[in-house]
């Protein structure tokens, strides 16, 4: 038995015969020694299933400045909560034209070559969206990152058919400022790396 911690329904990344990675860990504490890390399907095609390296692929990106939304970052921190919200974010950045606040969701949901997000309705999904547009509405840039674990996707989209609510509210955002953007990765048995930019289509 493995922990596995997912972005949700996990639809396409848990189907009969698809390979199975797990990482090992020592630590005493830890209830199961297992983690599942990847599948990889009848397509040859691999999928990151831990949602928790998302972020630290993202961190990568932001140290790396990769991207025009990372370029003139200077400094950073993880999970910070924006004055008077009530809501906190994956990443606080300082940049050269002032600050900004960006929320990553890892996508994994593909359909012919497709991305999609999210893959179960998420009311948490939909309140960051809309605090991350009244904060571009008040002048403080704001940035959704949707980071592509799937090396079938070659675009991301927003599931409106799996939560319409979800949807609107990044529309709405992206209306008051917020920008969107996908990073795709590069994914094999021992890494993942995040290696190009990828479109999305609102």
């Amino acid at each position: 038995t493995a922990h596995c911690p997912n972005t949700g329904a996990m639809t396409g990344c848990a189907q009969p015969g698809f390979d199975v990675y797990l990482s090992t860990s020592t630590n005493p504490k830890r209830k199961l020694p297992y983690t599942w890390e990847l599948a990889c399907n009848g397509q040859n095609q691999f999928i990151g299933i831990n949602t928790h390296n998302a972020n630290s692929l993202v961190a990568e990106a932001i140290e790396n400045n990769v991207g025009d939304a990372f370029s003139n970052v200077t400094s950073w921190k993880r999970e910070v909560t924006p004055p008077g919200a009530d809501s906190r974010f994956d990443f606080h950045l300082q940049t050269a034209d002032g600050e900004a606040y960006a929320e990553v969701k890892s996508v994994t949901l593909a359909e012919n070559g497709k991305g999609f997000f999210p893959d179960a309705k998420t009311a948490r999904g939909r309140k960051h969206c809309e605090t991350l547009g009244s904060l571009a509405e008040s002048g403080i840039k704001t940035i959704l990152v949707f980071c592509v674990q799937h090396t079938g996707v070659n675009s991301v989209q927003l599931a409106n058919h799996i939560d319409p609510d979800y949807a609107r509210a990044v529309l709405d955002a992206r209306r008051k400022g917020m920008q969107v953007m996908a990073l795709g990765c590069e994914i094999n048995e021992q890494n993942i790396v995040i290696n190009q930019l990828l479109p999305v289509f609102l």
